[in-house]
């Protein structure tokens, strides 16, 4: 009988298995990233000999009182609201961003805050020091808050110490790629010892009743380095994003057994931490420039909260054979599909420009209500006319130029309405007069309707026709290369 193999060959960037060492993970595509590990013991190894027979697991009915889960407020209501309303005891978060995006600083301030409150919070890290840590906490001017606070990286230490005591409320490790467990032969941050550890702090988080939170390093691609399987191990996934030269940072929820998966939290980075953003439409729009075309106001949803954006869009002539396409924040296969809809359905020539559309403040929209804002942008930097400075946009375009109705249309109105703006153009099956716009609301159900608005808001004759014979020396060129 062949004896089965002590260690494999595992990829350090999506956890995939080889038989043998190579150099290009065949599931991945990525170089260089293949370890030897030895899976004769802990997560990934083979059943162990010499254990008795298991125990008989009582089995229990499908229905039956299944009351809400308890959870302990942070007393941030912006990480309150991405979790769902607090934490839920006995789970476990993993939190995951780009280095110096600020997860240990929200975690040191949530860390404080509850304990405040009188809850028994554990901070370890295995990446500072406690001196390191106890700097940053006064800068923070949360030196005072009675945190337990500790530095190390053995599991099998940090488990022994929390069951010393009484059981913590609330237990944070920065971060799961430097501990390690002695059960597995493997360096730390390589996959298996990721895996046992994660593995060991759930369990300890489900038999104790203590929330524990995981920091996750992420990849070049922006996912949470190591393997999926620790992201389908805990219960709820969290991405702090913001871009370096962005003074605000959005925590956002990918996975929440607990709650909704489409909720955002908004802080703004300062000195002396982070400052939660009530109110984020005020954040993006703080520096519109409301005469400059090219710039409309999309009114979005991010779960239940409305959101204003502006989306910024610029079409120039491109010197180039095959025109340039950038897209910062929303998706390139969306923008695609708007600009087959103007030039097929509407007559708007833009293939042979060069587009750069881009959302203000660096927020990344998913939404398909963004269609229509991004189209009026686009028409407005084409013709060179400024949209009115109190109007919003949105609505779905469909391949056939028709502009679907969106749901939330009378919070996206009202929270517009709220911070002055007048008028509102939007799908007309998702008009809504009890939203209090009465005849600011233009109601769309083809997209020519938007592209003949914006023409008719421009001076006649002048810039319009600029645009219109531009147009045709364009057509005169294809010709001319055809």
């Amino acid at each position: 009988m062949a004896k089965a193999p002590k260690s494999q060959f595992i990829c350090q960037n999506c956890g995939a298995v080889s038989a043998r060492w190579q150099g290009r993970c065949e599931a991945c595509g990525e170089w260089n990233t293949i370890v030897e590990e030895n899976v004769s013991g802990g997560i990934g190894g083979g059943p162990g000999r010499g254990f008795g027979k298991g125990r008989v697991v009582e089995l229990q009915a499908l229905s039956g009182e299944s009351g809400e889960a308890p959870r302990i407020a942070s007393g941030i209501a912006e990480l309150d609201r991405v979790t769902g309303g607090g934490f839920v005891r006995g789970s476990a978060l993993l939190v995951g961003g780009d280095p110096g995006i600020g997860k240990s600083t929200l975690l040191l301030q949530a860390s404080a805050a509850l304990a405040r409150l009188g809850k028994r919070v554990v901070y370890i890290s295995g990446e500072e020091a406690i001196a390191q840590v106890r700097l940053r906490a006064t800068r923070m001017g949360v030196a005072n808050a009675p945190v337990a606070l500790a530095a190390e990286t053995s599991v099998e230490d940090i488990l022994a110490t929390l069951e010393a005591g009484p059981p913590p409320a609330l237990v944070i490790l920065d971060s799961i790629q430097t501990l390690w467990t002695a059960t597995v032969d493997s360096a730390p941050g390589t996959v298996t010892q990721v895996r046992a550890a994660a593995q060991a702090m759930i369990r300890y988080a489900k038999q104790s009743g203590a929330t524990v939170i995981l920091v996750g390093h992420v990849t070049k691609d922006g996912q949470i380095a190591g393997p999926r399987v620790v992201e389908h191990m805990v219960d709820a996934v969290l991405y702090f994003e913001g871009e370096g030269g962005h003074h605000f940072r959005i925590l956002r929820a990918v996975k929440n057994r607990f709650g909704a998966t489409d909720e955002i939290g908004v802080f703004e980075m300062t000195g002396s931490g982070l400052r939660e953003v009530p109110n984020p439409s005020e954040l993006f729009l703080g520096e519109r420039n409301a005469a400059s075309p090219g710039a409309a106001v999309f009114a979005g949803m991010e779960g239940t909260r409305p959101v204003l954006v502006e989306i910024q869009a610029l079409v120039a002539p491109s010197p180039l054979g095959t025109p340039r396409r950038a897209v910062v924040g929303w998706d390139g296969g969306r923008l695609a599909m708007v600009l087959a809809v103007l030039e097929s359905h509407c007559g708007v020539k833009l293939g042979n420009n060069d587009i750069y559309l881009a959302v203000a403040g660096g927020l990344k929209i998913v939404e398909p209500a963004a269609d229509l804002a991004v189209a009026a942008a686009l028409v407005s930097s084409l013709a060179g006319i400024a949209l009115p400075p109190d109007c919003v946009y949105f609505g779905e375009v469909s391949l056939s130029g028709a502009v679907r109705p969106v749901v939330h249309a009378v919070q996206r109105l009202k929270e517009a309405q709220k911070l002055g703006f007048g008028r509102a153009m939007l799908p007309a099956a998702s008009m809504d007069r009890e939203a209090g716009f009465g005849s600011g609301m233009t109601g769309l159900d083809q997209l020519a309707g938007l592209v003949a608005a914006i023409a008719a808001s421009g001076p006649k004759g002048g810039r319009t026709e600029a645009v219109a014979s531009r147009q045709r020396r364009t057509e005169t060129d294809e010709a001319v290369r055809s």
